[in-house]
Formats: C-alpha cells, sequence, structure tokens
C-alpha cells in the first residue's frame, strides 16, 4: 500500500479494496518501524489520524468523492494545527500548541484527509539541507549519508521514504523544489498568493509560499485543488477562482514555446546534472514542444538579492518571540532586557541568528537605502526579465539544483556555499512566480530534478507539462534503496 500514489489511494477506498483507518494504521506502523533511520517526524498524531479516518470511511460509505478523503499526508512544521505542537524546527517553539488550524490543514481536513503527523523542517525554515533543526537533520532516503535539501527536508524524505503518499511544505527561496529534486519528487510553489499564508509560521512575508511535495504531477494537481483556496484573513490572498488542476493535466503541449536561459547552463552546474536536464529537454522536444534560447540577464543578481530582504523580513517576523506570551522562556530572568536576550539567545540557532543580524542591519538607520532598497530595486530588475521572457515564451525550464544530494557538513562552515544552492530557484520567489520541479534522472544513484518555470497562475500548465513528460518517461517511479 506505502508505494502508491493519491491518485491509486483514492481509487483502491472507493473500491474497498482496503479502508482509510487500515491504510492509516500502515503508515503509522512504517513511520514508528523506519523513521528512527530518517528523522523525518517531529510528531506523530496516531490517535488524531485514526479518528479522522475512521470518520473519513463514513464519508467514503456514503458516496463522498473527494480524491482525498481517507488518504493519509504529513503537515510540514510551520503550519499551526490545532492541538498538536506545532515548533518549525526550533527550540523556540518546542512548547507551542496552536489553539487554531492553519488554513491549508483547515482546507485538508474539510476535504477528509488524515493528518499523519507533523515533519522536520530547518529551524524557522532557514536552510537548504535540513541541517539547522532543533531535532536534529533529515536523512535522505537515496542515501543516508546525504542531506534531504531544505527547508522542507522532512517533507521530502517522508514521501521518499514512502512514509507518507504526500506532504505540504513551504518555499521562501526554493525549499520545495530543491528537496523534491534531492529526494526525487515532484514539487510544486504556487504564485504567491495563490495558497493561503494563515497560520503558516513566517520566515519572509513577501516570498513565503505553501506548496505540495508528491510522487507525481497528478498527485500535486490533486493536492492544489485543495491547498489553493482564497483567503480573507490573508492579506496577501488572491481573489482568483482555483480551477480544477487534474482537467488539464492531458492537454496536447505540441506547440508549446520552452524557454531555457543561458545563465541557468554555465559556471557551478554539475555537468552530469546539466546532461540529465538537457536530456528531459529533448524529451519535449519530441513531445512537440519548441525549444528557444532565452536570457535572464539579472540572474546572477538572485541570491545577494534574496539575502538582503528575506533576513530583513526575518528579523520583523521573528522580533515577536521574546519569551514573554509564548514559547521558549529562560530560567529566573533578571529582569525585562534579561529575559529577551537570554530567551533569545538560548533558544534561536546558529542560522536564525546570522539571519536576524543581518536583516537587522540591512534594515537600520544608514544602512537602509544601501542594502535594503537596492536589493528590492533589484528584486524589481528581476520580476521584469521574467516578464520580457514570458512574452516569447509559454513555459522556462533548467535545473532545479546545481548538484545531486551533497554529504551531510559538506557546506556547513560556508554560509554562502549553502546559501549558492539556491541560485535557480530564488528568482522565482523574488518574482512570486510559480515553479516545479520533477525527476529527470540520477547522477550517481541520486535524482536530479529538472525545474519548470511559469508565468502568474499558469500551475495548471506547469502541471499539464510535467504530466506530459512523466507519462513518456519513467524518472518518477524510481525509488529509494533499501525502502521495506
Amino acid at each position: 500500500m506505502h508505494a502508491k500514489t493519491i491518485a491509486e489511494i483514492a481509487k483502491d477506498l472507493r473500491n474497498k479494496e482496503y479502508s482509510s483507518e487500515e491504510i492509516t494504521q500502515h503508515y503509522l506502523d512504517r513511520i514508528k518501524r523506519l523513521d528512527p533511520t530518517y528523522n523525518s517526524y517531529v510528531t506523530t498524531t496516531e490517535e488524531l489520524a485514526l479518528e479522522q479516518a475512521r470518520a473519513a470511511d463514513q464519508r467514503l460509505a456514503q458516496g463522498d468523492n473527494n480524491p482525498l478523503c481517507g488518504v493519509p499526508i504529513a503537515h510540514k512544521d510551520i503550519f499551526c494545527t490545532n492541538g498538536v505542537r506545532t515548533s518549525c524546527g526550533s527550540k523556540m517553539l518546542d512548547n507551542f500548541v496552536p489553539p487554531y488550524d492553519a488554513t491549508i490543514v483547515e482546507n485538508y481536513k474539510h476535504a477528509g484527509a488524515v493528518t499523519l503527523g507533523k515533519v522536520n523542517m530547518d529551524e524557522f525554515a532557514m536552510g537548504s539541507s535540513n541541517e539547522t533543526s532543533y531535532y536534529g537533520p533529515v536523512k535522505n532516503p537515496w542515501n543516508t549519508n546525504c542531506v534531504p535539501g531544505g527547508s522542507s527536508g522532512g517533507s521530502a524524505a517522508a514521501v521518499a521514504a514512502q512514509l507518507a503518499p504526500a506532504a505540504t511544505a513551504s518555499d521562501t527561496g526554493g525549499s520545495i523544489r530543491q528537496p523534491a529534486s534531492l529526494c526525487g519528487l515532484t514539487g510544486l510553489k504556487p504564485t504567491y498568493g495563490r495558497v493561503s499564508r494563515w497560520g503558516m509560521i513566517a520566515f519572509a512575508s513577501s516570498l513565503d509560499q505553501a506548496g505540495p511535495l508528491t510522487r507525481t504531477a497528478e498527485d500535486a494537481a490533486i493536492m492544489l485543488n485543495t491547498m489553493a483556496s482564497y483567503d480573507a484573513k490573508d492579506s496577501t490572498s488572491i481573489d482568483k477562482e482555483v480551477p480544477d488542476y487534474t482537467a488539464t493535466l492531458n492537454d496536447d503541449i505540441a506547440g508549446m514555446t520552452v524557454g531555457i536561459p543561458k545563465e541557468y547552463f554555465g559556471e557551478g552546474l554539475n555537468a552530469e546534472t546539466g546532461a540529465r536536464v538537457e536530456a528531459a529537454i529533448e524529451e519535449y522536444k519530441k513531445l512537440g514542444c519548441n525549444i528557444k534560447e532565452i536570457s535572464l540577464p539579472h540572474t546572477h543578481l538572485a541570491v545577494p538579492a534574496y539575502y538582503v530582504i528575506a533576513p530583513a523580513e526575518c528579523s520583523a517576523n521573528l522580533s515577536r518571540f521574546d519569551g514573554v506570551r509564548y514559547g521558549y522562556r529562560c530560567e529566573t530572568p533578571a529582569d525585562l532586557n534579561d529575559l529577551y536576550k537570554r530567551s533569545r539567545g538560548e533558544a534561536f540557532g546558529d542560522e536564525v541568528k546570522r539571519r536576524i543580524l543581518v536583516g537587522t542591519y540591512a534594515l537600520s538607520a544608514g544602512y537602509y537605502d544601501a542594502y535594503y532598497r537596492k536589493a528590492q530595486q533589484v528584486r524589481r530588475l528581476i520580476k521584469q526579465d521574467f516578464v520580457d521572457a514570458f512574452n516569447e515564451v509559454d513555459i522556462i525550464m533548467g535545473p532545479t539544483a546545481t548538484s545531486p544530494a551533497f554529504e551531510f557538513g559538506s557546506k556547513g562552515a560556508d554560509p554562502i556555499a549553502m546559501y549558492l544552492e539556491d541560485i535557480y530557484t530564488i528568482s522565482t520567489n523574488l518574482a512570486g512566480l510559480p515553479g516545479l520541479s520533477i525527476p529527470c534522472g540520477l547522477v550517481d544513484n541520486k535524482p536530479v530534478g529538472l525545474q519548470m518555470i511559469g508565468n502568474y497562475f499558469a500551475e495548471g500548465k506547469l502541471l499539464n507539462a510535467a504530466h506530459k513528460f512523466q507519462q513518456s518517461t519513467d524518472h518518477h517511479q524510481a525509488t529509494a534503496p533499501n525502502l521495506d
């Protein structure tokens, strides 16, 4: 059962091959047995999951036709869950139990999905390797000596290890797509505003966006149908009709124009990774797509602009964690100032502290114009590059990451080297565009991802192109070795 996709599980449930309670228990047993190896879960919600599964079985018996009804999923521990610890991978929130659900959690509950638990992540979503989590690093199921990517490494590892058929995730600079690439999955970052951010603990508010991590593009479409919604509680939510993303999966893509940015195939790209991506682009030629070289000339400025803007927003967002209202509080503070200093100093990890300091500096008097304002101007140039490109092409394709999964500790001493892991993904967050990563082959028995970038609200087009590729290839069917 654990090797099945969402679409297959939904079909089996309706055919009464097994019940939601049975498949939920199956996954819970696998998590208990196998997750000590991967460390993908922070909290397993066994009692809640079985209660939801029994309720889903009643709905199914009454003819509920929602494809997610009775399907077990995992939630990244960045999404607030009523009555369930939501830690954001940090000591600061190790004891935080929200009194409400994030909007996307609520959406999945209404659909009848079953919550298996909350999965591990880089602390406050800051990291590209899942090495910054307070609960320890997550292991990549393809090679447990390697990272799964970050910050949604727990979501990716749980799905790749078949400890959940799908998981929610979030993407601030590539945190869905890069783990999808490193773990051989399909990962979608929707257009900014397409999915509500209410109840998602904020890192960088103008960049954060929730999305799904799944085995296939079809499953991603099913997940997005429920995840996407207008939400009056989120001021950045877009009041735009949500289409049925599964309805256009099989549309013909012959004649589609695919743009290949020359900046994505230069220095820094692993040669074998580049070869797998180019082979995937050749497959699109066979499917009838027109391939056109384009330029995104400000790509080289994306990383420095991002690492001014994101830390600045992080500095503001994380100021609420002060030891007073909720979260970690230091022991016997001498006074209020000591409470603030020690609570934050003891509870935040090194990477979070680094970004708070960088962001506070960039926002401080005398430096705001030189750094933050300039970064926002660069952001506008990056967005214009994409606007110009989409006047000529339908979809942009290139690598998701510079290389396959790297070993633990290999980049930890050099924050800049870690930041450059996001070089191909950051631009889409700065521009607010949708991006998708799908498996396109292996290098040294580790997955490689093909990234597709679409115009605003073109998630359906991305999923259609990905689905057609997955119908004509079998890269997405490859599974990590030694799965029990």
